[in-house]
């Protein structure tokens, strides 16, 4: 048996180092790599039989011609060259009519290799076409970090072994950051205690001391809550504070006066006793370690809150001791200069630029130079976007001609007019950084293409040369393009083994030695005061929220991955969209458990299975995981609820700040 390196390709901040087991040409087991500096070993259960996805009976292996309604996936088989060829005659068409703003190109995560996921830019920008603002993650938590840190190197998150109290923050680590744990694991044993921070009791409450549940969107009251009490009480850390601090004593004295215990206690839900706690033990810890998640960030006040928590180290001088401080993610994409294989030099002119959060209005305005044309790949926005009505509106559009690029039928394949069938991670050649932590690797083909599959940058080359794009660009393979992008890792503040990392091996990066003293803003402190922000002190302020009764949160779901997984019958078989309610509201609305219900909105309305639970909060209901339609009990899945809004910096989504109604379903 022949044992080859490889890397997970999906948008996780794990991005772990596999191991493929591969016999007879085939891949027949996928295991974690015990050397790579993260993945330790283990994977997460649906990586862990990632054969089943690479082998799927349903992946597409042909390329496919719309022949009934869009939506009804109903489709003809034909060969690459007809594919190809139709799809350039359309485009060839709409520049010739419209310009190229009215075709746009649409990607996210499907894979986070860094060729295939953005070569395709090269080919957009060639055709001086439209392309997305990909803010749909998490924009507002980095644009928060940054007013307050700036652009400082992030911490190792493998210095949490060292921390006696690690704070899981609006972070579901046991499905989307399960090798943390390791270092949970590593730190109990020294006696650490590990703390909760989330809107409802997820799964990560198993590996945690003691949870406290905040009312979604308000989060950064809270923070202010705790600074609150670490002031009041001078417990705060004066002598860091007064060297490494901007903007301390201007927050104590006009911010934080607002938000003692009973007022805090009242917005967050979370009681004065356990704020008083919170505080006491937090400062009490030698070395307290933040693992800021993404989603408290989701809300229109979501880059504030994540700057309001970002000023909580600094209040206790957590950055000096080993083992404390924040980590919000790593810093390994800015290793690599994406720019040399995106082709901006190929960009005619300044373009129209859709943000992806709002792609759905995008699609159904036609009254000023619609989009005539969109092509998709490495997304799945009918299933994944906010607002789904509008979206599946826009993409049943007869007039727009829909090209998706995929591995199997989606909600989303099903409303195009060409299908491209598409190789998975294991087909093609890739390097990967990450968000997580700090190890990157190069990923070489392990199998031939299934069928007649192709790579994003197989099919980029082949629709520039049916366009007439003769640019050498266009002439390079993967590996050639691989290696370029291993070259501008010479910028990395500290050298590394870059040949190992052509090799395929797992390189981690190193960090240089002061990197967590060593604050990299316009003054040289951490600026809780920023001058350059329209707020120049961080204050809370409350999220959007809908003329509904109760808050949604639509957490992870550690079955799937987004709308990644729900090919895997055994990951999906027998599901239908949950919906956790508390008992007190359940009995209110005389609902029983495993009752059928609609959650509705203004936007539209998702069946849901009811499950009472005091895992949540009154006044708050609680879905797990982003479901294909096929999977839901009716015909739209958690998105047709969440809304098109922004949060109030760098243009991210708000895929919490959403509130519904709840009925029994008829």
């Amino acid at each position: 048996m022949e044992i080859i390196r490889s890397v997970c390709p999906y948008d996780c901040p794990d991005t772990c180092g596999l191991l493929l087991h591969k016999e007879n040409g085939r891949v027949v087991k996928v295991t974690g790599d015990p050397q790579h500096s993260f993945t330790r070993g283990t994977l997460c259960p649906k990586m862990a039989h990632y054969e089943r996805t690479v082998y799927s009976d349903r992946r597409l292996t042909t390329p496919l011609r719309r022949s009934g309604p869009k939506g009804s996936g109903d489709f003809t088989p034909i060969s690459w060259n007809e594919a190809i060829a139709e799809i350039a005659t359309h485009w060839k068409a709409i520049l010739q009519s419209d310009g190229g703003d009215a075709i746009l190109q649409y990607f996210y995560a499907g894979t986070m290799g860094l060729v295939q996921r953005n070569t395709p830019s090269a080919l957009f920008n060639a055709l001086g076409a439209g392309h997305t603002l990909n803010t749909i993650c998490s924009p507002a938590k980095g644009n928060g970090y940054k007013a307050v840190m700036g652009g400082t190197i992030s911490m190792r998150p493998q210095e949490a072994q060292q921390s006696d109290l690690i704070l899981l923050w609006s972070v579901s680590t046991l499905a989307t950051d399960i090798h943390f744990v390791h270092d949970i694991d590593e730190a109990r044993k020294n006696g650490a205690k590990v703390w909760l921070i989330d809107t409802y009791e997820t799964p990560t409450a198993k590996i945690a001391d003691k949870t406290f549940r905040v009312q979604p969107g308000t989060d950064g009251a809270l923070a202010l809550g705790i600074m609150h009490i670490l002031d009041r009480d001078g417990l705060t850390d004066a002598a860091f504070l007064n060297q490494y601090v901007q903007g301390w004593n201007e927050l104590a004295q006009t911010i934080l006066p607002k938000y003692p215990p009973a007022t805090v206690s009242a917005i967050t839900g979370i009681s004065a006793a356990d704020l008083e706690y919170f505080a006491h033990t937090y400062v009490a810890a030698k070395a307290p370690f933040i693992r800021l998640g993404s989603g408290l960030s989701r809300y229109g006040n979501g880059a504030t809150t994540v700057r309001l928590v970002s000023c909580l180290p600094a209040s206790i001088g957590a950055w000096t001791r080993p083992g404390g401080g924040m980590f919000t993610g790593s810093a390994t994409g800015t290793a690599f200069d994406v720019a040399v294989v995106t082709g901006e030099q190929l960009r005619p002119h300044a373009v129209r630029a859709v943000n992806m959060n709002q792609i759905g209005d995008a699609l159904c305005d036609t009254t000023d130079n619609p989009i005539k044309s969109i092509y998709i790949y490495n997304s799945n926005p009918a299933c994944t976007a906010p607002d789904q009505n509008r979206v599946i509106q826009g993409l049943s559009r007869e007039d727009l001609f829909t090209v998706v690029h995929e591995r199997f039928l989606t909600d989303t394949t099903r409303y195009a007019d060409i299908v491209l069938p598409a190789t998975s991670s294991l087909e093609h050649d890739d390097i990967y950084s990450c968000y997580g932590h700090y190890t990157a690797q190069r990923a070489f083909a392990a199998i031939e293409p299934l069928g007649e599959a192709k790579s994003n940058w197989d099919v980029t080359c082949l629709l520039a040369q049916a366009m007439g794009i003769t640019d050498p660009f266009f002439q390079q393979t993967a590996a050639e393009l691989i290696d370029k992008i291993v070259d501008t890792t010479a910028k990395w503040p500290v050298p590394f083994d870059r040949e190992a990392l052509r090799r395929g091996e797992g390189v981690e990066l190193p960090l240089p030695s002061d990197y967590k003293m060593n604050f990299k803003t316009p003054s040289g402190k951490i600026e809780i005061l920023n001058p350059a922000e329209k707020m120049p002190l961080p204050d809370y302020f409350p999220a959007y929220g809908d003329d509904a009764e109760f808050w949604l949160v639509n957490a992870p779901d550690a079955r799937i991955l987004d709308s990644s997984f729900n090919e895997r019958d055994e990951l999906t078989k027998n599901n239908t969209m949950v919906l956790l309610m508390n008992p007190a509201d359940a009995a209110r609305h005389g609902l029983r458990d495993g009752q059928p219900v609609i959650a509705s909105n203004e936007r539209g309305k998702a069946s849901f299975t009811l499950k009472i639970s005091e895992k949540t909060a009154p006044a708050v209901v609680v879905t797990e995981g982003v479901w294909w339609i096929e999977h839901t009990g009716g015909d739209r899945s958690v998105n047709a609820l969440t809304a098109q809004r922004l949060t109030d910096h760098a243009a991210g989504s708000t895929f919490y700040d959403v509130k519904v109604d709840v009925t029994a379903a008829q």
